[in-house]
């Protein structure tokens, strides 16, 4: 067996884990819900209102930042690697259909590899970990706890295998550290030396 086919084999193993024998009723009721985009956007907004408040006219470099860190990430794992990779979610692989349960009202018609939902999300949590997390030491452990609990949802539901979100979460993490750092010479750090 070669070495794709041993991790491909660990990967479902791993999915059968997470999806069947972590099953219960509370996991059940709110890890669906976690994977819902609408569900944050009361955190969204407290970041604009931070960045606004904290920033003031610099601020919307924080947003156009974060929208950016949000597009890249969103855009590489659904138009460059799933359209190349084209790995079938588990919800939609033929061989798996009677073992996966599916927690949510649908399986989805794209591809698997990677997820855009783990990539988004761990693009924003490193993005405001890079910018803030020197100075609010909370936000670090805080932010990727947020951000596996959602890639952790895509696979409970069935959606996704853990490569897919451990995958996302390396592509995400990568965007968003990298223009965090990039923005951190124009926001933060001039903001600091503004203050002194």
């Amino acid at each position: 067996m070669t070495l794709i086919h041993t991790l491909l084999a660990w990967d479902a193993a791993f999915f059968h884990f997470i999806n069947n024998s972590l099953a219960n009723p509370v996991f059940d009721v709110l890890l669906p819900w976690c994977r819902e985009k609408w569900i944050w956007a009361p955190l969204y907004l407290f970041i604009a209102a931070f960045s606004w408040l904290r920033f003031g006219n610099r601020g919307w470099l924080v947003l156009l930042g974060l929208v950016a860190v949000v597009a890249i990430a969103d855009g590489t794992s659904s138009q460059l690697i799933k359209k190349n990779v084209r790995r079938l979610r588990p919800c939609n692989d033929p061989a798996l259909t009677d073992r996966v349960r599916l927690r949510v009202a649908s399986c989805g018609s794209g591809y698997s590899f990677t997820s855009s939902h783990a990539a988004n999300h761990f693009g924003i949590a490193l993005f405001m970990i890079g910018l803030f997390g020197r100075s609010r030491r909370w936000l670090p452990p805080v932010a990727l706890l947020w951000a596996s609990l959602i890639a952790l949802s895509q696979v409970y539901v069935g959606v996704h295998y853990p490569g897919d979100v451990i995958c996302g979460a390396l592509v995400g993490a990568s965007i968003g550290w990298g223009v965090a750092w990039v923005l951190r010479r124009w926001v933060v750090d001039n903001s600091a030396k503004s203050n002194k």
